[in-house]
């Protein structure tokens, strides 16, 4: 291991967004009063805004004192030659590089798995049980494991096959070759993934008919969105919390309604929710999401290309040089360049749902409905009203409950 420019580069990044992590936190709990304040009463009542507290601050702490663990472990893999030693490790059963690649991503992958299943364990049945919100049981927990476990090696394994594939091509252009492979794979989930993947995890149901279906439908057709089903999901499973989405591309788009969520909210809430989802649609803010995504890749892919190889990052390593140990450091190295990403995503997710609350509040002629709705999930979820500025700036892809009420109180109620 050779403390060069990689070396501090992603020392520095990965000690530093854990420290600014720790900031963004601890101004975060700061903000929180211990008595509701005058401005949430029209949000919270006394015992819900003392839990949403507690809930904050048990969650802050714990996360915290994941992130500082897994940092620390890190750092003793790293310093300790753990990396050199995986390498020599999937070197010595003599495969090519494709194969030497998946055994050394797969043990990484599996030692980190094994690092954050305690949390995971904690998070489900310690900390969101206290609080009301875990609904899973120890064998679905299980379950779900070994579900994702295994679609995660195939297409995983799958995809990074393909990838070390192209990259071990002596080309000045392979990365374009991997973008491509890449995107064709991205826009084909997002057809499959729907049909395939989700009904491994979740029940879907078709909504009964009755006021709800027929509100649904009709506001779908007075906005000329075709809408090929709606559909309950066994969201209670696993959980109090409750959602709303859409599956499937086109014409096939369906309507998905966490059962928890039905059972919390009246027929117009409802139909603003949905209303909401239905103005990221007319926005294009799907696709503008994609095409930044599929950009962003290609970028990605470039600068891969030209730092795969690089002879330093291998030495802060101390691992022999390899295009998969190049890949996985250099997604270390991508840290600093994925955050400053991050943060224009967040504020052009925040001015999506800016738009869609305005949409859904024109369209459907209550704004009161979709603020309604708001408040109870804010509520249901234990949502904190008074994140700091810099916390939602790094964290919040939507913006604070506050704000997006203020923001629906001077919306118009037609075009």
């Amino acid at each position: 291991m050779t403390t060069n420019f990689y070396f501090w580069l992603i020392l520095c990044a990965a000690g530093g967004f854990w420290l600014l992590d720790l900031i963004a936190n601890w101004l975060n709990l700061r903000l929180l009063q211990p008595t509701l304040p005058e401005s949430f009463k029209s949000v919270y009542d006394e015992t819900a805004y003392r839990r949403m507290v507690e809930y904050t601050a048990a969650r802050t702490r714990f996360e915290a004192i994941e992130s500082t663990f897994l940092l620390v472990v890190f750092f003793g893999f790293w310093f300790l030659g753990g990396y050199g030693w995986v390498d020599r490790f999937a070197r010595s059963f003599h495969h090519g590089p494709i194969i030497t690649g998946l055994i050394f991503f797969g043990l990484l992958s599996f030692g980190q798995g094994l690092l954050g299943l305690p949390f995971s364990l904690y998070s489900t049945f310690g900390l969101e049980q206290r609080f009301g919100f875990n609904k899973t049981t120890v064998g679905v927990f299980i379950a779900d494991l070994l579900k994702s476990l295994l679609i995660g090696s195939l297409l995983g394994g799958g995809l990074l096959a393909l990838v070390l594939r192209i990259f071990e091509i002596d080309s000045p252009h392979m990365w374009l070759g991997a973008w491509g492979a890449i995107t064709l794979l991205m826009m084909l989930m997002m057809y499959l993934a729907p049909a395939i993947i989700l009904p491994l995890f979740n029940k879907f149901t078709p909504l009964e008919e009755g006021e709800l279906k027929r509100a649904i439908l009709d506001y779908a057709d007075s906005q000329k969105f075709p809408v090929a089903g709606v559909f309950v999901m066994d969201g209670s499973k696993r959980s109090t919390k409750a959602n709303a989405f859409f599956t499937g591309l086109g014409k096939m788009k369906k309507i998905a309604l966490f059962d928890t969520l039905i059972a919390n909210h009246t027929v117009n809430e409802l139909v603003a929710v949905l209303a909401h989802e239905i103005g990221h649609f007319k926005h294009r803010h799907l696709i503008q999401h994609l095409v930044c995504s599929i950009l962003k890749l290609g970028l990605f892919l470039f600068l891969a290309q030209q730092c795969v190889h690089a002879t330093g990052l291998f030495h802060a390593f101390g691992v022999s040089p390899s295009t998969y140990a190049g890949l996985a450091f250099f997604l270390l190295l991508l840290k600093p360049l994925n955050f400053i990403f991050s943060l224009l995503e967040g504020l052009q997710s925040r001015r999506h749902e800016f738009q869609a609350d305005r949409f859904a509040a024109i369209t459907t002629g209550t704004p009161e409905a979709l603020a309604s709705a708001l408040k109870k999930l804010s509520q249901n979820n234990l949502s904190n009203l008074s994140p700091h500025p810099l916390y939602v700036v790094l964290y919040h892809s939507h913006p604070p409950l506050l704000q997006r009420l203020e923001a629906l109180e001077k919306a118009p109620r037609s075009l």
